[in-house]
């Protein structure tokens, strides 16, 4: 699952791909299994909109519950350059 992954504020993530937006965490709610384990994501493209959070463009391996729109287990992460998602028409903008 590929798209734009935000961080606006502490603890909240969510993954925006071209179907959802899928929550992966948020603050002292829920985190996906796997959640603490990501990789750092702002070594590669990150743009930072609110202090040190922002989004990049990432690759997500991971389950999802599709009725809740989140992300349940997260298996692996890859930072991707902005530009894959900036052409990407089908992605709404971050």
């Amino acid at each position: 699952m590929c798209g734009w992954l935000e961080n606006p504020t502490p603890g909240n993530w969510v993954l925006r791909d071209r179907r959802a937006d899928w929550i992966l965490s948020t603050q002292m709610q829920y985190a996906a299994e796997g959640f603490d384990a990501m990789p750092d994501m702002s070594r590669r493209g990150w743009v930072e909109t609110n202090g040190s959070y922002g989004h990049g463009c990432a690759c997500l391996t991971v389950a999802v519950d599709h009725a809740a729109r989140r992300i349940t287990r997260l298996f692996a992460a890859q930072p991707l350059p902005l530009g894959r998602c900036r052409a990407d028409r089908a992605l709404p903008r971050p």
